[in-house]
């Protein structure tokens, strides 16, 4: 098989196209023959060795946390039927970006029909996380949400949910995005671009404020969104693609009554994980969660995917793709 290899530390072009031996499945595992490989920008950190205190990854190695694809094996004890079937999977945070990946088969997800394997990829982080913080903040039909990063493949599902749940949604984002959000139909849209955006979302928010923020992008752009946040609201400071997460005043919040949550509370594994994953699954099937595929990348332009990642100029979700043509399942 073939696998995109993070050679060394550095940027996108440490990657290697590599073929390796096709993997075997052990007892209780399965074979995933990958079609769609899901990307994060914390993969990008990861790869560039600015993480190495907090994620054990060391090169060489093969990066890619979720997949989906078909189930071409299946190990001792795993039922036979599971072969061919169509699934959305997380892997143990790595091992992803090839054209077969191994995992636990209590660990794959049915894609349901109706779903594409695209959409299945694409909702295997940020579906998942979308779904948990909207369950943390208890998200509610009275509620008005701001939305930090709108534009990003996590902010267009919190758009989405929060038009679904909540009573308002105010979506932030920045720049050439703003078109493109505007279709996601929020019921305000605010430039961050702009020097007076707090003023602007203000205005948008009333007096009271946000009853809750998703705030997606984190360091200085989250630090003033906390100050958008409604006596008793809530805060989600999970996002750090600007490089860092959002510093806030606890005391602050404290006094305010503002319940304050970060990534951590959004960190799921097992079964708990797969239960989010069926669910945003079903969402997507009954259409009220569609994730914006933005760009997709083949295999062995998985450096690419890196840079589009980490440009900031991407909108919606990046993916990445196993050619038919290559694919040897």
């Amino acid at each position: 098989m073939r696998a995109a290899v993070v050679s060394k530390f550095g940027g996108p072009e440490v990657f290697q196209l590599v073929e390796m031996p096709d993997p075997v499945p052990g007892p209780g595992e399965v074979v995933i023959g990958v079609e769609v490989i899901d990307t994060l920008w914390l993969e990008t950190a990861v790869r560039s060795g600015a993480a190495q205190e907090y994620w054990p990854m060391r090169p060489p190695y093969v990066p890619g946390g979720g997949v989906a694809g078909q189930i071409v094996q299946v190990g001792a004890g795993v039922d036979q039927e599971l072969r061919g079937r169509r699934v959305a999977a997380h892997t143990p945070g790595v091992g992803g970006y090839a054209d077969q990946t191994v995992v636990a088969a209590e660990a794959v997800v049915t894609v349901p029909d109706g779903v594409n394997l695209t959409t299945a990829a694409a909702l295997l982080h940020d579906g998942v996380t979308a779904l948990a913080l909207f369950d943390v903040t208890k998200v509610g039909p009275g509620d008005g949400v701001l939305v930090v990063g709108a534009s990003g493949g996590l902010g267009v599902l919190c758009v989405q949910l929060a038009r679904a749940r909540a009573g308002r949604v105010v979506a932030v984002a920045r720049g050439a995005k703003l078109e493109r959000v505007a279709r996601l139909h929020p019921d305000a849209l605010i430039d961050s671009a702009r020097p007076d955006w707090i003023e602007q979302a203000q205005a948008v928010l009333g007096r009271h404020g946000a009853d809750v923020v998703l705030d997606n992008v984190g360091g200085q752009l989250g630090e003033a969104a906390f100050t958008l946040v409604a006596r008793g609201g809530r805060f989600s400071a999970h996002g750090s693609p600007s490089g860092r997460f959002a510093y806030l005043d606890r005391q602050a919040a404290n006094e305010r009554g503002i319940a304050v949550t970060g990534i951590e509370a959004a960190q799921l594994a097992g079964r708990n994980r797969s239960n989010y994953l069926e669910q945003a699954l079903r969402e997507a099937a009954a259409g009220v969660i569609a994730p914006v595929i933005g760009q997709t990348f083949p295999l062995d332009q998985a450096g690419a995917a890196h840079a589009a990642i980490e440009s900031r100029t991407v909108f919606g979700k990046t993916l990445i793709t196993t050619p038919r043509d290559l694919r040897r399942t």
